[in-house]
């Protein structure tokens, strides 16, 4: 398995379902900023049309709708039109996505934990999504609201890093001593990060 980022605001997404799954599904993809995103649905429940919205298409999608998406992301396994629809995503090019199916696709969606523009994604590659979750909870416990803002302070300081002229090397240093200085992993930094500190003093 390779865990990539998708910036799903250049994506053309597809998610199929009509329940719960689908609900959940939609949440997370809304979550991850996906702009160009259908939801097709035969049979929604009140509450997937009502997040859904102007996107709710309330039927299946079409072979070159598949063909035209770069992600599909299909919520009920065990509708007949599952297997069908999966392979014509799959035939036109697009990344497929089964809800508790990994062998019907072709991506795990991880256990994803957000905190700002940290993310964290946990993967079993779709051995035991239950334990996925478990390890979410646990680092969720532990990678508080705070770092939303922890995130964008050091944001900030690597920019006047870089813009001093600092090499991607140094900038690693800095980051990790100015991490360790406040304390942020409570001590589970690397033993090097001490030595940066100098460096740290100097880059600013």
């Amino acid at each position: 398995m390779l865990p990539l980022v998708l910036d799903l605001s250049r994506l053309t997404v597809i998610l199929v379902g009509e329940g719960a799954a689908a609900l959940r599904r939609l949440a997370l993809l809304d979550a991850a900023g996906a702009v160009a995103l259908a939801v097709h649905a035969e049979r929604p429940s009140p509450e997937l049309a009502a997040a859904a919205g102007p996107r709710l298409l309330r039927r299946l999608p079409s072979a070159a709708e598949l063909a035209a998406a770069n992600l599909v992301f299909l919520s009920d396994r065990d509708a007949p039109h599952c297997p069908a629809l999966a392979a014509a995503a799959r035939a036109g090019g697009a990344l497929v996505h089964v809800e508790d199916a990994p062998a019907l696709g072709d991506v795990h969606a991880s256990a994803v934990l957000r905190r700002g523009d940290l993310t964290i994604a946990v993967s079993t590659n779709g051995k035991s999504p239950g334990l996925a979750m478990l390890v979410k909870r646990f680092l969720a416990a532990r990678f508080g609201a705070e770092w939303r803002e922890h995130l964008d302070a050091l944001a900030a300081r690597r920019r006047g890093w870089r813009a001093s002229g600092a090499d991607a090397r140094a900038v690693a240093r800095w980051s990790e001593a100015w991490v360790e200085r406040n304390g942020w992993l409570a001590g589970e930094t690397a033993p090097s990060a001490a030595a940066t500190r100098p460096r740290l003093a100097a880059g600013g």
